[in-house]
């Protein structure tokens, strides 16, 4: 987990996106226990209502869930369902301005691929 927030954007989406991020990234695997509320206020040294306002918007999504009494898990599928959104979100984010740009400026796709093959090495 990050342990520097920033403070350019709002505490509660940070803490559902490193989780998130852990989930993609396999740290948090699939039916296991999220941190709980007061672990995240006191390592991150804010408020347990910030925390449970991230924690909420990952429930709201699908990704996690609370089981009474016991704490949120990682929902199954969550992994599968975040790839599936992130590669949506890098596909508009990315793909489609790079191959606009590349268009006004004369480069093929098949141009695009070879300059991104090069960089890679």
């Amino acid at each position: 987990m990050k342990t520097i927030l920033d403070e350019n954007q709002p505490i509660f989406q940070q803490i559902a996106q490193m989780i998130m991020d852990e989930i993609v990234e396999g740290q948090l695997k699939e039916g296991e226990q999220v941190p709980s509320e007061n672990e995240l206020s006191r390592f991150y040294n804010i408020n347990r209502a910030t925390v449970r306002r991230g924690l909420q918007e990952l429930a709201d999504k699908g990704f996690i869930y609370k089981q009474r009494g016991i704490g949120m898990f990682v929902k199954n599928g969550a992994k599968l369902q975040l790839l599936k959104e992130r590669q949506k979100q890098y596909r508009e984010e990315y793909i489609i301005p790079l191959l606009e740009e590349a268009k006004k400026i004369g480069l093929s796709v098949q141009e695009v691929v070879q300059l991104i093959e090069e960089e890679n090495g």
